[in-house]
């Protein structure tokens, strides 16, 4: 289901919480969200849809989608401060972002474990320069 865009600040700034397979109805939801706004946005986390947990979607490289649940960023390199917007929030703001970023998550798509490297496409915006994605 194609789900509103959250816009609620106080909602947005709430640490969220670990997601498990119950959430996979809420992951899908996410990729069709974020298919949906395909042109205006290359990634979404699942409190933009008004979900307050750990997973997120990204577009790849080849134009698929990667979701992840409990990711965690484990290396940062190259940082570099980005003009970017966002779809839950108005307007544009000043961003620390990072060429590179190593991730793990423990659990993709259909909460399965994570078996091998997966890399995220180039960038449509400033706020990713590259990303890999690995399994713990």
């Amino acid at each position: 289901m194609i789900c509103e865009i959250c816009k609620d600040e106080a909602f947005l700034a709430q640490k969220s919480q670990p997601a498990g397979p119950q959430d996979l109805p809420a992951a899908s939801d996410l990729l069709e969200t974020l298919a949906h706004h395909r042109d205006g946005c290359v990634g979404m986390a699942a409190n933009m849809i008004g979900v307050s947990k750990r997973i997120i979607a990204v577009e790849a490289e080849d134009g698929s989608y990667l979701l992840m649940f409990n990711p965690e960023i484990v290396k940062r390199t190259g940082p570099y401060l980005a003009q970017e917007g966002c779809l839950s929030l108005s307007g544009t703001r000043q961003a620390k972002r990072w060429q590179s970023i190593k991730v793990q998550c423990g659990r993709t798509k259909n909460f399965r474990p994570a078996s091998r490297p997966l890399p995220a496409g180039p960038p449509r915006s400033s706020s990713m320069s590259s990303t890999i994605v690995t399994a713990s």
